[in-house]
């Protein structure tokens, strides 16, 4: 099962220019093709409406997301992102506060996080992330 950030989301939903060449965006389309569960949570939908350009665009993007199951962060979620938040500034490493709040919750959910977002990966070193791809075994 399939977390999609806002990264992929927004190149998938392009429309001055489809990229061919990006592996998620492709990995999104298969997934929808296939009837995938694909999750999503408020901070997804919000960013993505911010990035409209017109009111026109809303009622579209609204209906969209509304087919997708909402994850809503609690009391919990917003702890165990404040450990990852602390967890990754001892390994040297800056991370926002949405992203260890999206991270938690695909942690929580056992989702694998669709991104294109290198933080992501990141965060994953120090914490039990999955992120797409998975990293090769070493042989």
């Amino acid at each position: 099962m399939l977390f999609v950030d806002t990264s992929t989301w927004s190149l998938a939903l392009r429309r001055d220019q489809v990229p061919t060449h990006v592996p998620q965006v492709a990995r999104l389309r298969q997934a929808l093709q296939a009837g995938e569960e694909l999750f999503t949570t408020g901070l997804v939908l919000q960013e993505l409406m911010q990035g409209i350009k017109g009111p026109k665009e809303r009622p579209a993007m609204l209906a969209r997301f509304s087919a997708l199951p909402m994850l809503v962060p609690d009391r919990r979620d917003h702890a165990e992102a404040a450990l990852l938040h602390s967890t990754c500034r001892q390994a040297g490493m800056q991370a926002g506060t949405i992203d260890v709040l999206l991270a938690q919750l695909c942690i929580r959910h056992r989702l694998v996080m669709l991104t294109t977002d290198d933080d992501f990966v990141r965060i994953a070193s120090v914490a039990p992330l999955e992120v797409w791809p998975a990293p090769a075994s070493p042989p």
